[in-house]
């Protein structure tokens, strides 16, 4: 069996392969720049984008199932994957395709909808690594987290959690057709948070909350489109009850509890000091 990755790199990705190397099972991720690509070894990394599907035509050749993205997670990475995507695995002999989704009705799921392969579509509520993208200099530097909605909970999940789902569904059968939404096992608010990072690094860490103002603006710095930022303060302020409201899935999949923040915290200690 050889399992092709996309996304290999990414926040999620990148477990994914851990956990398949792990299990002695042959991976094949696909780069942009292979060259480039830091992955463990074992990996065959071979040249592809999901923007231009014709190029990962000889990455699917002798695979049998399909980890895939609809768009990066990483920063200052453009990446929306064209569902052609989908038909060029169908033709090359894919038989299964596990898809990491943002709102699971976009034409890359329509596509694996209307195909014959066996899918199965994961969609995580929010990732505990973003205190990594969203933190981690102001905390390093300053000593200080400053958001908007400091008392908005979410219940945020381990990166490595959603790679021992798609594990899962990747290797073993009676997944077919199932939409799988996961969260951590607790909803955090973001002071919640920062308070967890503090004690887990020993380091007192001051909260700022930003008025809506200020952090439209921060993010209008960052190169956010106003869609965008739209998007964010709904979020912050009035995210959807799904945002925060505990599922078992990850124990039901995995036969195993969900990791809690205080672990992903113990584990990336370095990334905050």
């Amino acid at each position: 069996m050889t399992i092709l990755v996309t996304g290999a790199t990414g926040t999620v990705g990148r477990h994914v392969v851990e956990q398949l190397i792990n299990k002695e099972v042959q991976v094949r991720a696909v780069s942009r720049n292979p060259k480039r690509a830091s992955l463990p070894e074992g990996v065959e990394v071979v040249a592809g984008d999901l923007m231009s599907p014709e190029t990962l035509i000889p990455a699917f050749q002798g695979v049998t199932a399909l980890y895939l993205i609809t768009s990066s997670d990483q920063a200052d990475a453009t990446l929306e994957t064209n569902p052609q995507v989908v038909e060029l695995a169908e033709k090359a002999g894919v038989q299964k395709v596990s898809l990491l989704t943002v709102y699971g009705d976009g034409p890359v799921e329509q596509a694996i909808k209307n195909s014959r392969l066996e899918w199965a579509f994961v969609q995580p509520v929010g990732f505990m690594a973003n205190a990594i993208d969203d933190w981690q200099e102001s905390i390093r530097k300053e000593g200080v987290v400053r958001a908007l909605g400091g008392e908005t909970r979410g219940a945020i999940i381990h990166e490595a959690d959603i790679a021992a789902v798609f594990v899962e569904t990747l290797l073993e059968n009676g997944h077919h057709r199932n939409f799988y939404t996961l969260t951590g096992p607790e909803a955090l608010s973001t002071i919640e948070q920062v308070e967890i990072i503090s004690k887990g690094i020993g380091k007192e860490i001051e909260f700022e909350e930003l008025t809506e103002e200020e952090a439209r603006g921060e993010w209008k710095k960052m190169g956010h489109n106003e869609e965008s930022i739209d998007f964010m303060v709904q979020m912050s302020k009035n995210p959807p009850e799904i945002g925060y409201t505990i599922l078992p899935t990850i124990e039901e999949v995995t036969g195993r509890p969900a990791k809690t923040f205080a672990e992903w915290v113990s584990e990336h200690k370095s990334d905050f000091m």
